[in-house]
């Protein structure tokens, strides 16, 4: 009786195994198809724009820059290579910082545009480039993206210990967030009354979010950021999943929620205000992009915290053709594409959200 017993328990395991494997390969071919789908992103950016190139030309001026002509390599590494790994590295950290955020506040709407530290951080780099006060007087020589910072923290831990209230819903937060991005607009509207003709230009233009002035020491930094925050969220993957099961039961299992929440709003800050502070406000990526990996890969951090990554890359490499091509020589700011693409699937998710409340 006890070696059937035996054998039953491990046909009964075997076959619960097998499908964790199964799941297992399967989230791993998704991931690896997102990257393949990043990769042909990439190369059509560098291919696409006033003058558009084939993809076989692009693929020898970056594999043998010899076999092809001056303009066709300085064009594709000088011009739109910079613009082409920005729009990388930025869809990376804010899809990243927004999975994050729904993640700690087990609230599907957050996103740093939606909950306006996405604004904080644009006013704080407003009111660098219009006053050239810094909020941070050691880093003055960085000015904008320290203002950008300290902002985008401030909102951030103000949402943070408004949600640590006792009775405060997601509906609450949400428009708390929706009050900050009023807020600071308005403040950064004052700003821009305020500025001179030059400022005034500079800030218009950067409130739209433009690739345009990707350099290499931009990208450096918002790259570091990121790999800062990823081993950090990979550390604390198994206590970040947890968290998603709710506060009581993740204290259950030994996870410091308070600490891990605090972490993971101060990184959120920081990958918010570093790409704010250099192309602009661009919207609705840390939202979207964390809603893609979350359909195809589910909630376990293991997966969803690298889908999320390359969710948002490829979100705003895609944008960024599709900035170049709705026009022949035209390329419009990419925060107006990410704006039209984001608004109706925020819609759709709060309207998803209310049926779920009824």
């Amino acid at each position: 009786m006890a070696v059937v017993e035996a054998f039953v328990g491990a046909a009964t395991v075997e076959p619960g195994r097998g499908l964790y494997r199964v799941h297992t390969r399967r989230k791993l071919m998704i991931l690896t198809a997102m990257a393949i789908a990043l990769c042909v992103s990439f190369a059509v950016d560098l291919a696409w724009g006033p003058a558009r190139y084939g993809l076989d030309q692009v693929l020898l001026a970056l594999f043998d820059p010899g076999a092809v002509s001056d303009q066709v390599r300085t064009v594709v590494w000088d011009i739109r290579m910079p613009v082409a790994v920005m729009a990388i590295v930025v869809g990376a950290a804010l899809s990243l910082a927004g999975a994050q955020m729904q993640t700690i506040l087990a609230n599907p709407l957050a996103s740093p545009f939606t909950l306006g530290i996405s604004a904080a951080a644009s006013f704080g780099a407003g009111l660098a480039i219009v006053t050239s006060v810094p909020l941070l007087p050691v880093a003055a020589s960085l000015i904008v993206p320290a203002n950008a910072f300290i902002a985008a923290l401030g909102a951030t831990l103000f949402i943070y210990l408004i949600s640590q209230a006792r009775g405060v819903s997601v509906q609450t937060i949400v428009l708390l967030g929706i009050a900050l991005v009023f807020t600071f607009n308005a403040l950064l509207a004052f700003l821009q009354f305020l500025a001179s003709e030059q400022a005034l230009s500079a800030v218009v233009f950067w409130t739209m979010g433009s690739l345009s002035k990707a350099t290499w020491p931009k990208i450096g930094v918002t790259l570091a950021v990121l790999l800062i925050a990823l081993p950090l969220f990979a550390r604390n993957a198994w206590a970040l999943t947890a968290i998603r099961l709710g506060d009581d039961k993740a204290a259950s299992f030994g996870v410091n929620v308070r600490r891990i929440r605090l972490e993971t709003m101060l990184m959120v800050s920081l990958l918010t205000s570093v790409p704010v502070s250099f192309v602009g406000t661009i919207g609705f990526v840390g939202l979207v992009g964390p809603h893609i990996a979350r359909m195809i890969l589910g909630e376990d951090q293991r997966f969803f915290l690298p889908g999320s990554v390359l969710a948002g890359a490829l979100l705003l490499s895609l944008t960024s053709i599709v900035s170049k091509s709705i026009i022949p020589g035209v390329v419009f700011p990419i925060g107006i594409i990410t704006a039209l693409v984001g608004v109706p699937f925020f819609f759709s998710l709060i309207i998803t959200t209310m049926r779920k409340s009824w």
